[in-house]
């Protein structure tokens, strides 16, 4: 039974949070930030392959799958690590093992700054990196959109948050035979949770982008000085975080596994049983050091 996603709603900060968690209550735990234009839905297949041995915890951001969408809420990379905390918390997890990925990266970053002694190793899998000349030319295209005035700027962003948009986004540079994997579920479920007001959110947080560039220095600050136990899976397909941008890390990781798979953002929809693989052996390394 351990193996089973369960589902459930709990109130984080006072946000009704949406909640997938498998494994034992009393088993190691591995916390699940989500990217973006996804949800908790892009863990739903590796959940269950890790469950027999470990805890995984993996909720809905506000504003983001089946969360609420408070108007009163912190919407930047900031407020999301503050509530991601509140998360830990309310779930009675003391450590645990971070997986980094797209946006999930900045905010479960910022989390592990505030706290590094409750981080027991890092999965870092196509996450967005703080290393600003290894980004991709996805990123150069946002990066031009800086020097407009903010309502211009961000009504360029607009048409990005679309249903085509994410579209694109799970597609993201994949060879034709990988991107007849990604299921459309993942773009048009998406889509169609998205309301005027989170579409809005969508905006000012690809916006904020260019304040989290300011944050890099923290963010590779942390890495060099705790240097936590590390896998990175990558797959360099990517145009925001190409292979060039997993070897970043090792400047501040030097002793990181490093994992080039053949595939791109979504490793979790094309490699899952390479990817489960590689965890399995990192987290059984982490947990019995």
């Amino acid at each position: 039974m351990e193996n089973l996603v369960r589902h459930r709603h709990v109130a984080v900060a006072g946000v009704d949070t949406f909640v997938r968690e498998a494994g034992r209550s009393d088993a190691p735990v591995v916390l699940l930030p989500h990217g973006y234009p996804c949800s908790s839905y892009e863990f739903r297949n590796l959940m269950p392959r890790l469950a027999d041995r470990w805890r995984l915890l993996a909720p809905d951001f506000p504003g983001s799958g089946y969360s609420a969408t408070p108007e009163d809420f912190d919407y930047s990379f900031d407020g999301y690590a503050a509530w991601l905390e509140a998360f830990v918390d309310l779930m009675n997890v003391d450590q645990f093992v971070l997986f980094l990925h797209d946006f999930g990266s900045p905010i479960g970053a910022r989390l592990a700054i505030r706290n590094p002694e409750r981080i027991l190793g890092l999965i870092i899998q196509n996450g967005d990196i703080p290393y600003e000349d290894a980004l991709g030319p996805k990123y150069a295209d946002i990066e031009a959109l800086w020097s407009l005035p903010p309502a211009e700027m961000k009504r360029q962003l607009a048409s990005s948050v679309s249903e085509e948009g994410f579209r694109e986004e799970f597609l993201n540079d994949l060879p034709t035979e990988l991107a007849n994997a990604i299921p459309p579920d993942l773009w048009q479920l998406h889509w169609s949770l998205v309301t005027p007001r989170r579409k809005e959110i969508a905006i000012n947080l690809i916006a904020g982008l260019k304040e989290n560039r300011l944050w890099f220095p923290e963010h590779r600050k942390y890495l060099r000085t705790y240097r936590p136990p590390t896998v990175i899976v990558w797959g360099p397909n990517d145009h925001y975080m190409p292979e060039t941008s997993a070897r970043a890390y090792l400047r501040d990781l030097p002793h990181a596994e490093l994992h080039l798979l053949q595939g791109g953002h979504w490793l979790l929809e094309t490699h899952l049983d390479e990817v489960v693989e590689l965890l399995a052996r990192f987290l059984a390394r982490v947990h019995s050091a």
